[in-house]
């Protein structure tokens, strides 16, 4: 009778275990060095909001956002990822040239004619290919979130190649952007983001090339008399997750997970869109800039001065990548 109190007694205890260990709920920290009021950490938020009313995982999964580098800065949100201390990143394309070379696809100058033809690469087999090319470095993509198309700016009217010859232009750490301005015999300086206002408001570089919205709020414009409206290039992110977590998810929760971010990746893309449009507005509104559109024939001019570029990197990203892309300038 002791013996079966006993057994009794355990199977009660381990059940009461389980059901506390049930409960727990599996905890996603999502961090990002951004603020909250941009597409991004807009994003984010309405990331953590829908899983915490979704009926299939309002129980199971808990989100916690932590903006502004509040949990980790730039340089050590990789490394937190790849050692579990963080789960979720949407850190900038540029930053994976470590991990994998072929998302240098996405810095190649005029390889996409508009924003559609991204989403269609995007969304095709072979970029969404490129989400799940890291995942043996640990590295798992869940989407593409947009800033932008990215426009370039100098001291002077550049509207053809030729036009840009011997100006200093501030570019990112890159090899790929480095080259694009080497290319039309320009020279490419290296400059964090923070230092680019000062940097062409003391002549240390004459132009650089950003999106609308990051050019506004930096008041580039206030510096920068030119602007030529190429959308030549991408700044865009991968939200990433740690594989190894991923993978442990049980597979209803996953499913549930990537529907979601699917959904607010649609959301967030709009965003981007919306902001690149009235940050445009508001430097037109501003009268300190003349902003250039290119025609057809212009824009021509500048594709056929990159694509040495396209060729010099061709072997490290993928000529049938390169190819897919260029595909997707024309809608089906």
């Amino acid at each position: 009778m002791l013996k079966l109190t006993k057994a009794l007694f355990c199977a009660a205890a381990f059940s009461m275990a389980g059901l506390a260990q049930a409960a727990d709920p599996i905890v996603i920290k999502f961090a990002h060095v951004v603020a909250e009021n941009t597409p991004k950490g807009q994003g984010a938020l309405m990331f953590q909001k829908l899983v915490a009313t979704d009926p299939q995982l309002k129980d199971k999964v808990k989100v916690e956002v932590f903006p502004n580098s509040s949990l980790f800065g730039d340089g050590k949100e990789m490394e937190a990822l790849l050692l579990g201390d963080v789960q979720m990143l949407a850190p900038s394309l540029a930053k994976f040239e470590h991990y994998t070379k072929q998302v240098q696809i996405f810095d190649l100058p005029f390889l996409f004619d508009d924003l559609a033809a991204v989403d269609r690469f995007q969304q095709g087999p072979k970029g969404k290919a490129l989400l799940t090319s890291m995942d043996d470095k640990g590295i798992h993509g869940l989407a593409y979130w947009h800033n932008g198309l990215k426009q370039l700016s100098a001291n002077k009217k550049v509207i053809l190649p030729k036009d840009a010859r011997g100006l200093k232009f501030r570019v990112q750490a890159s090899s790929v952007l480095e080259e694009q301005f080497k290319a039309i015999r320009a020279n490419p300086r290296k400059m964090s983001f923070a230092e680019v206002y000062q940097g062409l408001q003391t002549g240390t570089v004459n132009g650089t090339e950003n999106t609308w919205s990051n050019y506004e709020s930096q008041k580039v414009n206030e510096v920068q008399p030119f602007f030529t409206e190429t959308n030549h290039g991408l700044i865009d992110y991968m939200v990433i997750t740690n594989s190894k977590f991923w993978n442990s998810l049980p597979e209803d929760v996953r499913s549930e997970l990537q529907k979601i971010m699917d959904q607010v990746t649609v959301e967030v893309n709009k965003q981007a869109e919306a902001l690149n449009l009235t940050a445009k507005q508001k430097i037109i509104d501003s009268k300190t800039s003349e902003i250039d559109p290119l025609t057809p024939e212009q824009r021509q001019v500048w594709r056929e001065a990159m694509r040495p570029v396209w060729d010099k990197f061709s072997d490290e990203i993928g000529a049938d990548l390169i190819k897919a892309a260029d595909d997707a300038n024309k809608a089906s």
